[in-house]
């Protein structure tokens, strides 16, 4: 089994389990106790928070463990509106930004806070002007992930940092993507990040909040981490966190060359063994070992099925992957092909072999999705003509791919020039109907209201 979900969680390192078992032994006592059992954690502890201070770039008293990435996220984002409350209310975010991140955002907003979504481009990355131009005076806090979760793009954070310096606003770097790959630049405000991502184990997330960032802990305090995160520490997974941060960054720039490798093959070689394939995100700036793509006519949550059935552990953005039947906001953001969508991203030591043999198998698999959604209804009950000679196909109740299915089915019906009309319920459409039509060469006129649903116009232009 070759497992390619890194992003999702890395493979426990073995350093971190060395340092797990040997910390179990040796760091069961409480670190705020004085006797002998007591100062041998309180070392331990201590040794770790350095660790992962230099590894991140700040002071050791400057960061604090938490139990996961999103409770540092939360956390942070909280403290830091809080302690900036006279100053106003306002709150920045990507448009591509962690759920978690998200999802705090829409708690401020509830409560009466004001947020910006700052879009991107066809990349996944934000453009440092527009970051810079949704900078208000009653600006409280702005946000900016390193890396994208999901294709891989690396963020201008230090344009963006440089900015948000000179409006006198922190900014808040969740840096789960990219800190074992080396520290983050630019001179941020707040960061977060969580083991699990860099092989570490899973329930340690790391807080760094700069000297000087006003910042005022939410809830209930107690004395442990600063008062920022109350509860007794998890040592043992601390402690094999902040090694194995240590390990993977010793690794890094030589593990980030054969990654970048073998991560350039997939994108170059998908799309010549896959027709109609879309390759997303950055092709330059991004990380080492992330590669997403999209593929026309398949259903994601099929694809994911064959493949792990033929030895892969691969995720997808996919909106027939989700419970919702919805695009994932990130793809939806960048306007980018979303059916069919799968993530690979590579842990460190994947094998060159193990990556020429999901080449070898992916064509199949799609093919043979393909094949099965060839023909889901047929053209007689779908396809009408209206007054104005426009094709109408209607795919309503019919879930992604069907309706761009169906339209790639039909568009050689019409004349040069002519129009069709596709009626969809489906909320993917409105993400891979255009999508479709920037790949194939055609034009999106645009969205109508319909009865149900909404018809999505194509012109044929060949």
């Amino acid at each position: 089994m070759s497992y390619f979900d890194a992003a999702s969680g890395a493979p426990l390192h073995p350093v971190a389990r060395q340092a797990l078992l040997a910390s179990l032994d040796e760091g069961w006592a409480d670190p705020a106790r004085l006797y002998k059992e007591g100062r041998r954690a309180r070392l331990l502890l201590d040794a770790a928070r350095e660790a992962a201070a230099e590894a991140v770039g700040c002071r050791p008293d400057e960061l604090v463990f938490t139990p996961s990435g999103t409770a540092a996220v939360h956390t942070g984002i909280a403290g830091a509106l809080a302690g900036r409350r006279r100053t106003g209310h306002h709150l920045i975010v990507s448009a591509v930004e962690h759920s978690s991140v998200l999802h705090a955002a829409e708690v401020h907003r509830d409560g009466g806070g004001t947020v910006t979504e700052v879009p991107v481009d066809r990349t996944g990355a934000v453009r440092p002007s527009e970051f810079a131009g949704a900078l208000r005076p009653d600006t409280a806090l702005a946000c900016l992930q390193s890396a994208n979760h999901e294709v891989g793009t690396l963020q201008p954070v230090a344009e963006a940092a440089e900015a948000c310096r000179a409006a006198g606003v922190p900014l808040l770097v969740d840096a789960a993507q990219s800190l074992g790959w080396g520290p983050v630049e630019g001179d941020w405000s707040l960061l977060t990040a969580s083991a699990h991502k860099w092989g570490g184990p899973s329930g340690v997330g790391l807080l760094a909040v700069r000297k000087g960032v006003r910042f005022a802990p939410q809830g209930p305090r107690d004395e442990r981490e600063s008062g920022r995160v109350p509860g007794f520490e998890n040592l043992p997974a601390i402690v094999a966190a902040a090694a194995s941060l240590r390990a993977v960054r010793a690794e890094a720039a030589q593990e980030a060359v054969r990654l970048r490798e073998l991560t350039d093959r997939i994108r170059a070689r998908v799309p010549e063994l896959v027709p109609d394939v879309e390759v997303v995100g950055d092709p330059e700036r991004r990380l080492p070992g992330v590669v997403t793509f999209s593929c026309l006519y398949v259903d994601g949550e099929t694809v994911l099925h064959e493949l792990d059935r033929a030895g892969f552990s691969v995720s997808s953005g996919s909106s027939c992957t989700s419970s919702t039947l919805t695009p994932s906001h990130v793809l939806r953001a960048m306007g980018v092909l979303s059916e069919g969508n799968v993530r690979v991203s590579l842990p460190p030591g994947t094998e060159e072999e193990d990556v020429e043999r999901f080449l070898g198998v992916l064509p199949g698999v799609v093919a043979g999705v393909r094949e099965k959604l060839g023909a889901p209804v047929s053209r007689t009950e779908t396809v009408t003509r209206e007054r104005d000679e426009a094709l109408v196909v209607d795919a309503l109740g019919r879930r992604c791919p069907i309706p761009v299915i169906e339209l790639a089915r039909v568009i050689g019906d019409v004349p040069v020039g002519g129009l069709v009309r596709v009626l969809a319920d489906d909320e993917a459409a409105r993400l891979d109907i255009p999508a479709w039509c920037e790949m194939r060469g055609q034009e999106y006129v645009g969205e109508q209201p319909a009865d149900r649903g909404a018809a999505y116009v194509v012109r044929r232009l060949s």
